[in-house]
């Protein structure tokens, strides 16, 4: 018998350590095995099927795959019971999700203990902050460490002012998120409070004239000088305003520029000051000498004032300033509607290739195809649409060169389809892995909250951050800012990679209340391309918008046409309803496309105006292009309207685009210099002959702010 102090004989000893070693060696395999397993399946997305995704949840031999499978589940089948297991982040968001379902069950007590657990194990994860917002006592704690997610401003909307806190809630708003629903009230409270210190009305100020008060972002700073961004701000929203609120607002920005002409908040100032197609002569004296030389918007509005002389010169110095890009549509369609070919062409041809956005410079290709054929240059202009066909998608301008290539198809507008375009899932490719993650995993709302929270609101967008964030807005159901966001960085960011330009194109053609869709097409005969441009040039598929003209819903129906196409009249709230809306509003098409025998120009155009205001315009003759017809429509609005209906309707049709495809890719991008309006016609909008009697100029106002 063995001593306490005999050694283990050898051979129970390399027994145990074989024991061990083989226990290791299994554990790493199987890790690694896994680890090599995942990384050759593909990928679990929105686009795995149901019965794909079933069968990843029960027979996956990799647990961190089978949880995948129960996320992207999570909305259609209860799979996250036990889900919460490991320290992997996706954990956290388990937790979360089936704290929520307690929730909607009824069953806080149950809730409480999974919000409990997810704050023990995972303080430190973006979801956390939901479990914060569920406990009063952890709410100065969410404000403090993830300020700008949706549950920080929320609490902070919800804070009561008090003399202890003063009014936190406002100053958080103003930093972290003053377009949130209700930070308005709180902002304007703030501001009559007598506490506030000069700096904090500064952010105030600030952040109310970014929601458009200008007038009570002035009242605010209670008489004090304001700071350039401050300044910039409340004058571009006076600019927006009455008579005399413009007024005031160009006194303001003229003053940034003359006490600060070096900051680049000024050169922004000037180029807000020289928006008018026509500008004011004084105005464009009174820039400093400094600031002027250096500013594409005040060189452009010079040879505005001296009827286009100096133009091309202008275009070869700042060839990347989106007020180059304006400055040369605006002249070079003069120059189209006095027929003086010569000089379009020279205009257009003015810009490098390359140099402007993709759908600026299909309709540059477009008009200098044109030019090219009345000057008798027959190949020239066949060069040109050919490469406008072959690089853009299908697109107004794209059509038109099919048209006078002799390959268009057929555009029949008056004729119901069955099927509806299909918008596809693709990669968010953000800057964070972890709401990469989550889009992938079908959970947008908490992707959606994560960018909130990992970014800061103040901080300047790259382009593609600018295409993540307005995807994500149509992912949460914002398609108001979501697509304003995208149309605005379609024309102004020049991407050379291809696989971005595809994107960008796709993102802007969502497919929004599929069914009521379909129903009214059907109905009424009339073509679901047609119904979704119009809904989405008229409200961005937003229901509870209303213009100030009156239009309501979707496809913004005035209330007296909707009563004549019902034949009895409505109510708000029936009006406001998306089906309700889509079908009276395809009705009222129908019968447009009946009154002009299926001519989409002037129905489309009809839709916008009224038909009798067409009715009244000269009508397009056999021997005029019809685009010279287009861009003479009186109304800048409706001139717009028209080319950017047609653009949806194609833009949602499924044709091929041989110049691109999902696999084809780029180099890099560029973004244009200084901050230019809608699609480089905002001027030809501010001055538009007529447009004072539009029967809706307005722009529409959404009822609801910002998520």
């Amino acid at each position: 018998m063995m001593s306490s102090g005999d050694s283990v004989p050898a051979g129970p000893r390399n027994l145990f350590a074989l024991l061990l070693t083989t226990a290791g060696l299994s554990l790493t395999i199987t890790v690694m095995g896994q680890r090599l397993l995942r990384e050759r399946q593909p990928a679990l997305t929105p686009k795995t099927t149901p019965i794909q995704l079933w069968q990843t949840y029960r027979w996956s031999v990799d647990p961190l795959r089978r949880r995948e499978a129960a996320l992207l589940m999570a909305k259609s089948s209860p799979t996250l019971a036990g889900q919460g297991w490991g320290d992997d982040p996706l954990a956290a968001v388990a937790l979360a999700l089936a704290a929520e379902r307690e929730q909607r069950q009824g069953n806080d007590e149950g809730a409480d203990v999974l919000w409990q657990q997810l704050l023990s194990r995972f303080p430190e994860t973006t979801v956390s902050a939901r479990a914060r917002q569920q406990f009063p006592v952890r709410r100065q704690e969410l404000l403090e460490l993830y300020p700008s997610h949706p549950a920080a401003l929320a609490t902070a909307v919800a804070l009561e002012p008090t003399p202890e806190r003063g009014h936190q809630g406002a100053h958080h708003l103003a930093r972290w998120g003053w377009r949130w629903p209700g930070a308005m009230d709180r902002l304007k409270s703030a501001c009559s409070a007598s506490e506030p210190t000069p700096a904090e009305r500064q952010s105030l100020a600030w952040a109310l004239a970014m929601l458009g008060a200008g007038s009570s972002a002035l009242d605010c700073l209670q008489g004090e000088a304001a700071e350039a961004e401050t300044a910039l701000a409340v004058g571009r929203a006076l600019l927006r305003g009455g008579e005399e609120q413009h007024i005031e607002g160009e006194q303001m920005l003229l003053e940034l520029t003359q006490q600060q002409p070096k900051s680049l908040a000024s050169d922004e100032a000037v180029r807000l000051l020289m928006e008018p197609l026509l500008p004011d002569p004084a105005r464009v004296e009174a820039i400093p000498p400094s600031l002027a030389e250096r500013s594409a918007a005040v060189a452009a509005a010079q040879v505005r004032l001296n009827a286009g002389r100096g133009a091309i010169n202008v275009l070869k110095r700042w060839p990347d300033d989106r007020d180059s890009w304006q400055l040369q549509w605006d002249e070079a369609r003069f120059a189209l509607l006095d027929k003086q070919w010569e000089r379009a062409r020279d205009l257009l041809m003015a810009l490098p290739s390359g140099t402007l956005p993709p759908p600026l410079e299909a309709r540059q290709l477009f008009w200098l195809g044109l030019s090219e054929e009345r000057t008798d240059n027959s190949t020239a202009a066949r060069n040109h649409w050919r490469r406008l066909i072959e690089t853009h998608p299908p697109g107004y301008y794209r059509w038109r060169a099919e048209v006078h290539l002799g390959e268009a198809k057929p555009l029949h507008l008056n004729k119901p389809s069955t099927t509806l375009p299909v918008s596809e899932w693709a990669p968010l490719n953000s800057r964070y892995q972890e709401v990469n993650t989550l889009w992938r995993l079908g959970l947008t709302e908490q992707a959606w909250d994560a960018w909130l929270s990992l970014r800061d609101p103040r901080d300047p967008l790259a382009a593609e951050e600018q295409l993540v964030e307005g995807r994500l807005r149509l992912s949460v159901d914002d398609p108001w800012r979501g697509l304003a966001q995208l149309w605005r960085l379609s024309v102004r960011w020049v991407p050379t990679s291809c696989r971005q330009r595809l994107l960008l194109q796709r993102s802007q053609n969502p497919v929004v209340f599929q069914q009521a869709i379909q129903s009214a097409s059907t109905q009424h005969g009339v073509d679901p391309r047609l119904l979704l441009a119009i809904a989405k040039q008229e409200s961005r598929f937003s229901p509870g918008v209303r213009s100030m003209a009156g239009a309501v819903g979707v496809m913004q129906l005035m209330p007296a046409t909707a009563a004549s196409v019902a034949g009895k009249p409505l109510s708000e709230h029936e009006l406001i309803e998306p089906s309700t809306n889509i079908s009276l509003g395809a009705a009222y098409l129908r019968s447009l496309l009946q009154l002009w025998e299926e001519d989409a120009f002037l129905s489309i155009a009809s839709y916008n105006a009224g038909p009798g205001t067409v009715r009244s315009w000269p009508q397009p003759r056999n021997d005029e292009d019809i685009e010279l017809w287009v861009e003479r429509i009186p109304y800048a609005e409706t001139r717009y309207y028209t080319k950017k209906v047609l653009d949806n309707v194609l833009g949602y049709s499924d044709d091929a685009w041989p110049g691109c495809d999902d696999h084809t890719e780029g180099m890099g991008q560029t973004v244009a210099k200084s901050n230019s309006g809608n699609e480089n016609e905002s001027q030809q909008q501010q001055r538009a002959p007529g447009g004072s009697h539009h029967p809706k100029t307005d722009q529409i106002k959404p009822r609801q702010q910002q998520r």
